[in-house]
């Protein structure tokens, strides 16, 4: 593969990103214990400190599903390596480009004051950090809150990185293509996770899964609760099930916003070739050949549809109507170009509706060892999508009511970042093992309030109005794709988090982070024109 080759850092890079999968994998399936995870943590750490800051960054974002939870003591085992990495990346970031003294650190902010987008950017971004920091004087548990705090900082710290370094558009490019790595690995392991339901019964797929993998994976906090308190891997109907892919992830449904944020690189790779030659004819574009990733594209569509979510089966509209609205843009404004290769990237939405067809056999075939009586399960769950009476979506109903009425009584700081359990009566452990308002927007209103909402809807709307000058004034053919491919999943999974909130889930956030600074590193989008 071509994002595999250039110079002997690059070469060196990969054979450490194989070195950890490989470690990785002796890990999590219990071949090597997980008291040689500090080992391999310092390891890393070595190696971020000494590798060039453009490799340590592509490495970082290649590993974001491989990453382990540090078994520091028997009742703190779950924090992640990545937390570190973040930490140091960034540190080796400011002391490389800016010293690390007070007059570089305000000339930075200085010159990233004066680029356009960022400077639109940062306020909301400043003012949702201010009053998530506010949100910690009506917080029930305050300490909670200010861990909450850290964690988002913490999630940010690379991205602050991206940002700087892809307004290079080698390392864009670069980063781009490198995307898909992780986003093809743990769509395979998936599918391998998938066949393995044919082969085991459900007792010993949770321990294999539950009690091995998870824990190896997470620590033994969250996979208590995931076998315990509850999980999203199984779609029930009486006494049959079905499994819900998650891969490598603590549930069904970060996993799929994962793979299809990441999706857009994947087009990069396949399609960039096909529309530079051939983006004044649409005809010619669907019958040119693509590169072999493309097959890929298919299998994430796949892979997404077999987690059962079914937001994200809706979101699927969602992304079809955002397709078809900028299409008419494009048109209104006489960018025949790009409306054109925007129709010819959306189109490939209908393989994923296509691909509902071969999910129908797959959900209905019987799984860890079980018949199923009914034929009709996959169906049943399409249905059940508008079914306001099924259990879960009344549920959920009853939460966002619960919130709305949370916002009503806390309009302004809401009750606390962190502390969402508080709107439902909950405990505040509950916060970990999934207590949320299932709907990203009402979660951020009730917790920090609603000017947080404002401010968070304000943020997408640049980053989105970002990806759109991308798409139309890049003069560079895989930028051009990247954005094009961006206007169709960003909108699927905003859409998606209307009932849910896992893109908080640390590995989906990585990957969003990775993607929002790539997309607004481009410093003056309107003042290029295309070659």
């Amino acid at each position: 593969m071509p994002i595999l080759k250039s110079s002997n850092k690059i070469n060196y890079l990969n054979t450490v990103f194989v070195v950890e999968v490989i470690l990785f994998g002796l890990i999590i399936t219990g071949i090597l214990p997980r008291s040689v995870v500090p080992y391999f943590s310092v390891a890393l750490v070595l190696y971020i400190i000494f590798a060039s800051l453009e490799d340590t960054t592509i490495f970082f974002v290649r590993s974001i599903p491989f990453f382990l939870a540090i078994p520091i003591t028997a009742t703190f085992d779950n924090f992640n390596s990545w937390r570190i990495l973040a930490g140091i990346i960034f540190l080796k970031w400011m002391i490389k480009s800016h010293n690390l003294n007070p007059k570089s650190i305000y000339i930075m902010i200085r010159s990233y004051q004066g680029v356009n987008m960022f400077k639109k950017i940062s306020l909301p971004l400043v003012s949702l950090l201010l009053l998530s920091a506010l949100s910690i004087i009506p917080a029930t548990d305050k300490i909670l809150a200010v861990k909450r705090i850290i964690y988002f900082l913490n999630l940010s710290l690379v991205g602050l990185v991206i940002y700087d370094l892809a307004q290079k558009q080698d390392f864009a490019k670069r980063l781009i293509k490198n995307i898909s790595i992780p986003v093809i690995a743990v769509t395979l392991i998936g599918f391998i996770q998938l066949i393995s339901t044919y082969f085991i019964d459900i007792y010993q797929f949770m321990r294999i899964w539950g009690e091995g993998i998870q824990c190896n994976q997470f620590g033994n906090q969250w996979c208590d609760i995931a076998v315990q308190v509850g999980n999203t891997w199984f779609a029930y109907y009486g006494e049959q099930l079905s499994l819900r892919v998650f891969s490598l992830f603590p549930d069904s449904h970060s996993f799929p916003q994962f793979i299809l944020l990441g999706l857009p690189s994947v087009f990069v790779i396949a399609l960039s070739k096909v529309v530079k030659e051939h983006h004044s004819s649409f005809k010619k574009m669907i019958k040119t050949r693509s590169r072999l990733i493309v097959i890929a594209i298919p299998l994430i569509f796949l892979a997404s549809i077999l987690t059962g979510t079914r937001g994200i089966w809706a979101g699927s509209i969602g992304a079809l109507m955002a397709g078809g609205f900028y299409v008419y843009i494009l048109k209104k404004n006489n960018h025949q170009t790009q409306k054109g290769v925007l129709i010819y990237l959306t189109s490939y939405i209908s393989i994923f509706f296509l691909l509902l067809a071969v999910a129908f056999p797959i959900f209905e075939s019987p799984q860890f060892l079980l018949s199923k009586g009914d034929s009709l399960l996959f169906g049943r769950r399409i249905r059940s999508i508008i079914d306001f009476g099924e259990t879960s979506n009344s549920q959920r109903i009853a939460i966002w009511k619960s919130s709305l009425v949370s916002i009503k009584n806390h309009p302004m700081l809401g009750v606390g970042i962190g502390n969402f359990p508080v709107v439902l009566n909950q405990k505040l452990e509950l916060a970990r093992a999934g207590s949320s308002a299932h709907n990203i927007y009402l979660q951020i209103a009730s917790e920090m309030g609603i000017p947080a909402l404002i401010f968070s809807l304000w943020f997408l709307w640049l980053l989105m109005q970002g990806v759109y000058n991308n798409f139309v004034y890049s003069k560079d053919w895989e930028i051009m794709v990247y954005n094009g491919s961006a206007l169709i999943f960003i909108p699927w999974i905003l859409v998606y988090c209307l009932t849910d909130v896992a893109l908080f889930d640390e590995r989906a956030f990585l990957l969003f982070i990775t993607i929002v600074s790539i997309i607004l590193a481009n410093k003056n989008p309107l003042k290029s024109g295309r070659e």
